[in-house]
């Protein structure tokens, strides 16, 4: 009796194109690179903050100051533009409440930019190098904890907004919790910022007082995990 023919062999799925032969990464990461070289090379053609403290032009109406207004902020942010100077922009041109909404979409949103463009550019090449032991546990903590772990970063003073973008873009947290822990994270130092602005016309004011305060006690905190940092770094190296 003949053998019954063995069915024909199935072909196996396509690799993932992250793991495609002769797919490096390098170019991303390359255009990523230059894409945030000429975001910060722009600030020598133009000023976002002054670009804020001016309002809209002469016969722009003004519905859209909004919108204008956090995009021109979260693009500032993306060329590393000190969110300090952006936020006192925030506090002349629009007040204490539009100024504290506003410049915290305009910080959500950049965030947003920045840690889109770091997780599909950067990604990729700089996650093989996330070695050795605390860049190992960091990364397992934005991993597993990611919300708690953003919403520390952002709350802590002292941490560059820009590192933290994209510190978490190449780690494994997702994006939900990452936007949702910097919307929340940024609002104290963001309305500190904004007030003591919004109130520098009357520097006897409660408000400019209490802004001012705050903003020597972020500076004492910044300097604090500053100090703490390196006595760390210190210990892991001794």
């Amino acid at each position: 009796m003949p053998e019954a023919a063995s069915p024909p062999p199935q072909p196996s799925p396509p690799p993932p194109p992250s793991a495609r032969p002769g797919r490096s990464p390098w170019p991303r990461f390359v255009l990523l690179v230059v894409i945030l070289a000429a975001a910060a090379g722009s600030l020598f053609l133009w000023s976002p903050a002054a670009l804020l403290s001016g309002g809209l032009p002469a016969g722009v109406p003004g519905y859209w100051l909004a919108p204008v207004f956090t995009l021109v902020y979260a693009v500032g942010t993306l060329a590393f533009m000190p969110r300090p100077a952006l936020n006192a922009a925030a506090g002349l041109l629009l007040g204490i409440q539009q100024g504290v909404l506003l410049a915290v979409l305009g910080t959500t949103l950049g965030a947003a930019m920045a840690f889109a463009l770091g997780r599909l550019l950067g990604r990729d090449a700089l996650r093989p190098y996330l070695r050795g032991r605390m860049l190992t546990s960091l990364d397992r903590r934005f991993t597993e904890q990611g919300f708690r772990s953003v919403l520390l970063l952002r709350l802590l003073p002292g941490l560059p907004f820009q590192a933290g973008n994209y510190g978490a873009a190449f780690s494994g947290v997702r994006f939900l919790p990452f936007l949702t822990a910097t919307a929340l994270g940024v609002v104290p130092t963001t309305a500190v910022y904004v007030t003591a602005a919004a109130s520098a016309g009357e520097p006897g004011s409660a408000a400019f007082l209490v802004s001012a305060g705050g903003i020597a006690v972020l500076v004492v905190l910044s300097l604090v995990s500053l100090w703490r940092a390196a006595a760390r770094r210190r210990s892991a190296a001794a």
